[in-house]
């Protein structure tokens, strides 16, 4: 992908290449009548700020962190460039900014598209440019902060910074102004980011100013935080999909999924759902786990598989399956380990599939009663690892006994009081049936 001249791009590891910023790098001639230039490692983007105060301002914030967190990272990571320089940076929570912080996703506006987990994490744009201080973060990246299980934000946004202030990729392979991203504690800069800098804007006229963080503000936050919606509560929401994936129960709302282990939901959740599959549909319908470990997902009229390697084929048309109806609503694989089938629903009816042929078994449906007990139009389906079925309904299930073949005495109950240890009082909002 070809990276215009007037921004900075940061892009994540693959097993081929290390990470690295996606900007082109600018080649120091091999030659030169001023053997100065010869020495010089840094590169300018041939712009600066022409005053030293300069404000900034987060339009919007990752999920995985805390505000406060996320504050305090930006500052220590402008102020790895205060210290060296007379510049000063204050954050500002109204008015218009000098540098305009922003975790956005996909189309977001400039033209440069990011894609979800991996790919593409941040972009800056150079001073003198046409968007001149806009810093960009891939809201669905997994931010970290002190560790490298996911992308650290200080380093990445410490990179960035260097770009909004007018700085190009350094060819020093240990300077933060590198093209290539490494997970390295303490951040510091090099010699080589420290000359560039000062090149740009001088030494620092003492006393030196660090950024200014603003204490947590008590008023409600704006609904512009969220992108691009609000994160559904478990404990009064309905689910979209439930299934049971890699051993793990997955259960998916608006774009959103939470994740159980063990019967335990696990940290960082509720997450993106395009965190784990990446170009998901925003909402889905149904999801299942064939038996061969391909994950399904469908929504409305269409259906993707994604591979053992999460590898996405698709969209198809669910009309290809042989199904007469548009959409279905619930889908998952029961039975015993030697005879389970794939089953798909909608409305009063259901159809058993084959998914190594990619057909249903008859194009006739069959009826729900078969299920005893269990209501029709079910929002989602799965099987737990002894073999009971779980329907869900609205906020309700309904636990299904293989050996009796009906629903158990006692359900339906609610699915965020049993699944996410919701109080009584929070569960009980919910619709009586």
């Amino acid at each position: 992908m070809r990276q215009p001249q007037t921004k900075g791009t940061i892009k994540p590891h693959n097993s081929w290449n290390p990470p690295r910023c996606g900007v082109p790098d600018i080649p120091v001639p091999a030659d030169s009548s001023n053997g100065r230039n010869r020495q010089k490692r840094f590169v300018l983007s041939g712009g600066r700020w022409d005053k030293a105060n300069l404000t900034y301002k987060i339009i919007r914030f990752p999920w995985q962190l805390s505000k406060v967190k996320v504050r305090k990272t930006l500052a220590e990571a402008l102020r790895v460039w205060s210290e060296v320089t007379p510049l000063t940076f204050t954050e500002i929570q109204e008015g218009r900014a000098d540098i305009n912080i922003d975790f956005t996703r996909y189309w977001h506006g400039d033209n440069l598209p990011f894609d979800g987990p991996g790919g593409i994490l941040a972009h800056a744009f150079f001073p003198k440019t046409h968007r001149e201080g806009d810093v960009h973060f891939d809201y669905d990246e997994a931010w970290t902060i002190g560790n490298n299980l996911g992308t650290d934000l200080l380093q990445v946004a410490a990179h960035e910074f260097g770009h909004v202030l007018g700085l190009q990729h350094s060819s020093v392979s240990k300077s933060l102004m590198s093209p290539f991203y490494t997970f390295r504690y303490p951040l510091s800069l090099s010699t080589d980011d420290k000359q560039g800098i000062q090149y740009l804007y001088g030494t620092p006229q003492p006393p030196s100013s660090a950024p200014t963080i603003k204490p947590e503000s008590h008023q409600p936050e704006p609904e512009s935080n969220e992108i691009p919606y609000s994160e559904p509560d478990a404990c009064t929401t309905d689910f979209d999909a439930v299934s049971t994936i890699r051993g793990e129960l997955f259960f998916f709302r608006s774009g959103y999924v939470w994740r159980l282990r063990g019967g335990k939901l696990q940290s960082g959740y509720p997450a993106l759902a395009s965190r784990h599959w990446k170009g998901i549909p925003e909402s889905v319908d149904a999801a299942f786990e064939d038996s061969v470990g391909n994950i399904w997902f469908f929504h409305g009229s269409k259906y993707w598989v994604y591979d053992g390697k999460l590898q996405a084929t698709g969209p198809f048309q669910i009309s290809d399956l042989g199904l007469s109806v548009p959409n279905v609503q619930a889908a998952f694989l029961w039975g015993t380990n030697k005879s389970k089938k794939t089953y798909l629903f909608r409305g009063a009816e259901y159809w058993r599939f084959n998914t190594s042929t990619r057909r249903i078994e008859s194009r006739h449906s069959r009826s729900m009663s078969d299920w005893r007990r269990v209501p029709t139009s079910i929002d989602a389906a799965f099987q737990d690892e002894q073999g009971f079925a779980y329907f869900l309904q609205g906020r309700y299930y309904w636990k299904f006994d293989p050996v009796q073949v009906r629903a158990l005495e006692g359900y339906p109950r609610l699915v965020g009081q049993d699944f996410f240890n919701c109080p009584v009082a929070s569960s009980s909002s919910a619709n009586s049936l």
